[in-house]
């Protein structure tokens, strides 16, 4: 470059030598040389201690230091500074050991033209920059690595260390250098790191892996890049590693995955959203309970997953949450199939280390089967709380209806002579008087039930003549059947009050059944157990009576079913009935100890069945003893639309050692039986289901798998349409609610068919 200025020190003893070098940098425009000529190094070393140069020329023979020493005590003296070595025709050799250890070039005298002196000079200058920069560049990275997890090091093609930086492993450099991966680790990890070195230099492709390796320091995880190491011949001549200490982010992962463990214990659903309500977590009770895997839950937006399009009270409480920190209160939410569940819903706000809002926790507790008990809870306090009205106004209503029954009755013997106008009026008193007076007594039924006089009776005889005469007094087009167990239990009751339960619930069938039908009264045997005595508040631990009354009449809407016992409601035209019927029912069954339910679909029947608790001796109402076996860990699949049976059975089973996949409709059975056919011992299968009922599930997984082996259950099934599932080839029938240890027998009979 013009106008350059280079400062070079000459070491040189000819004069003639130096007075030529001097002629040549004369004619070079391209840079401007400063000369300073000493003929002895102790002269050169001096001036080197005082000032800079970008340049010595050196002469290896000098008065007063010969061949390579000279070289060696110059470059000792000026390590910043660039040399090149002055040689004669002879003395090539010299030149180039002096090369050999660190000189950026060397000139023959007698061939140097000023051209070849400044290149020289530019190439030695450069190539010493270049050389500082790359030292100071290795400095710096050295010390990066120094305060870096990153170990790096080479091996050759024998998989020896040969450079090693940052050693961080329990091990020093010298430790490593020279050695196989074998000598420092134990055989497993070596092997593993040797199949991964081995490949790289085998394919010349790197790659990365994480590894485990038991170090001095104990067992250290390290993420581990591997790349081939070429020569200028680009041939592989060993590998080059970098690897980096992860094993403390493997241990807080550890710690996360063993937190997510306790949560996925819990049987509450645990869910984590965004800001913007994006699923972020979703746990095993969020699974169980919602239907949705976590998988197909992550990122969706929980308002579309878990509510209905508009949900005013999802909105509230997301308000209430960002500007509170938190809320709580309870939320119907929908499930996968549909169904919806009622929750107790706790949020709270997450702040980062900021205190910056950054996701909302939310805790769900199933209480929908709490709703129900609490809404069976409150109908009979409610019901308590009219009967100690109706008591009320019943003796009020004695009082009054006394007297004018009696004047009736005395008012012809007062006036035999009275016209027939008149009689006829009094005897419209006396009849309408009695009527008043049978009502009292039905609502004194309902409200104190009734003691009466009870006796040991066994029911067969009361529902035989029960049917007589609805055989003798209903209409043709409705068909009566019996189905009654041949050793029912003796119960402990009023004969007449019994009989006037019954009657009540074959008139109201008869009336739903304007058009004919099938009215089928059954009886058996059942033992109640606490499985059972879970699903019913009534219902109390020992054996009883059921009675069924089922028709196939219009049924009983949903939203009016829970209030068909409350005196006075009736669905009948006026006049035709006073709404007091079924509240006498419960009344008279109330004060036997029993109870009663009731299970309606609009257009498919009602069938209501009376539970009264049996008497005699203990032994007897037990029958011949069967020791049921538990499981095996087969898997039995639970077919069912209400969450409180799906929890009460897989409890269940599950304690008698059985494993369980739980379906809330024919849908979901068919999915899941498909995907686990092999492994599925027995499905349970409710016939009432949504979507797709139990019916046609059964099919279809017959044509899956013609041999599948099916319990079915139902709280509805009148005895013809029992028939036509059991000849599609159904193993066992239960009828709800069942217990478990006819759970638990049927099961035992259909494996062991099976075995």
């Amino acid at each position: 470059m013009a106008g350059e200025l280079i400062k070079v020190l000459l070491v040189e003893d000819n004069p003639g030598d130096v007075f030529l070098l001097q002629e040549l940098l004369k004619e070079i425009n391209t840079v401007k040389v400063e000369l300073y000529p000493v003929e002895q190094l102790s002269a050169a070393l001096k001036l080197l201690a005082q000032d800079n140069f970008d340049l010595m020329l050196l002469d290896l023979s000098l008065p007063d230091s010969q061949g390579i020493d000279t070289f060696v005590k110059a470059t000792s003296q000026a390590k910043a500074t660039p040399i090149i070595v002055l040689t004669g025709l002879d003395d090539e050799t010299l030149a180039l050991r002096a090369m050999q250890e660190g000189a950026q070039d060397y000139l023959v005298k007698g061939k140097v033209t000023g051209d070849l002196l400044v290149r020289s000079m530019r190439y030695a200058i450069e190539r010493q920059r270049i050389e500082h920069a790359l030292r100071q560049s290795e400095e710096r990275f050295r010390v990066a690595l120094k305060n870096s997890p990153i170990f790096v090091f080479n091996q050759d093609r024998e998989l020896r260390y040969t450079w090693v930086y940052n050693s961080i492993s329990g091990w020093t450099t010298q430790d490593m250098l020279g050695k196989h991966d074998s000598e420092l680790l134990p055989d497993e990890d070596a092997q593993n790191l040797t199949t991964i070195k081995n490949s790289v230099l085998t394919t010349g492709i790197g790659t990365r892996a994480e590894v485990a390796l038991t170090t001095p320091q104990g067992v250290r995880y390290y993420d581990l890049t591997v790349e081939p190491l070429q020569n200028e011949s680009q041939d592989i001549v060993g590998i080059t590693c970098a690897s980096i200490d992860i094993s403390e982010n493997k241990q807080a992962e550890a710690k996360i995955r063993e937190q997510a463990a306790l949560l996925d214990i819990t049987t509450d659903a645990i869910c984590v959203r965004d800001l913007e309500n994006k699923i972020l977590f979703w746990n095993k009770g969020a699974e169980n309970l919602y239907g949705w895997q976590a998988s197909e839950a992550w990122g969706k937006n929980v308002s579309e997953l878990l509510f209905d399009e508009s949900c005013p009270e999802f909105e509230a409480a997301w308000l209430n949450v960002i500007s509170k920190g938190k809320w709580q209160g309870e939320l119907t939410k929908r499930t996968k199939t549909g169904k919806e569940v009622l929750v107790a819903s706790r949020w709270s706000l997450v702040r980062d280390s900021h205190a910056k809002p950054q996701s909302i926790l939310t805790v769900d507790t199933d209480i929908t089967e709490k709703q129900h008990l609490e809404a069976q809870l409150f109908r009979a306090q409610r019901m308590e709380s009219i009967g100690t009205l109706a008591s009320g106004i019943a003796h009020d209503l004695n009082n009054i209806l006394t007297p004018i029954l009696a004047g009736a009755q005395l008012l012809p013997l007062k006036f035999p002579d009275a016209d027939e106008r008149t009689q006829h009026l009094l005897e419209i008193l006396e009849i309408n008087a009695k009527r008043g007076a049978d009502l009292v007594k039905q609502v004194l039924s309902f409200a104190r039930g009734v003691e009466g006089h009870r006796i040991n009776l066994q029911p067969r005889h009361l529902i035989v003549e029960v049917s007589k005469i609805l055989k003798e007094t209903i209409p043709k087009s409705i068909e009566v059947r019996l189905d009654l167990s041949p050793e029912l239990w003796v119960v402990s009751g009023d004969s007449t009050q019994l009989h006037q339960v019954l009657m009540n619930l074959c008139v109201n069938a008869r009336d739903a059944m304007p058009d004919g039908g099938t009215l089928t009264i059954t009886a058996e045997n059942l033992l109640i157990d606490e499985n059972y005595a879970r699903m019913n508040l009534d219902a109390k631990v020992g054996p009883y009576i059921v009675i069924s009354v089922c028709d196939t009449g219009i049924g009983i809407p949903e939203e009016i079913l829970d209030r068909i016992f409350e005196p006075f409601f009736t669905t009948k035209a006026v006049g035709q009935g006073t709404g007091l019927g079924l509240s006498t029912v419960l009344g008279i069954l109330k004060s036997h100890g029993g109870f009663v339910s009731v299970e309606s679909q609009v257009a498919n029947g009602t069938c209501f069945r009376v539970y009264l608790p049996a008497v005699g001796e203990q032994e007897t109402f037990y029958q011949e003893e069967v020791t049921l076996q538990v499981g095996h860990g087969e898997l039995i699949l639970i077919v069912d639309d209400e969450p409180s049976i799906q929890e009460i059975t897989r409890t269940s089973l599950e304690t008698h050692d059985y494993k369980t996949l739980i379906a809330s409709d024919g849908i979901e059975a068919i999915a899941q039986y498909a995907k686990n056919a092999d492994k599925i011992s027995v499905v349970l299968m409710d016939i009432m289901l949504p979507s797709l009922d139990g019916v046609t599930a059964i099919r279809t997984l017959q044509k899956i798998n013609p041999k599948v082996k099916v319990i079915a259950t139902s709280g509805l099934m009148p005895k013809d349409k029992l028939a036509e599932i059991m000849k599609m080839g159904v193993n066992k029938f239960l009828s709800k609610p069942y217990t478990v240890n006819e759970l638990l027998l049927s099961l035992q009979e259909i494996i062991s068919e099976v075995g």
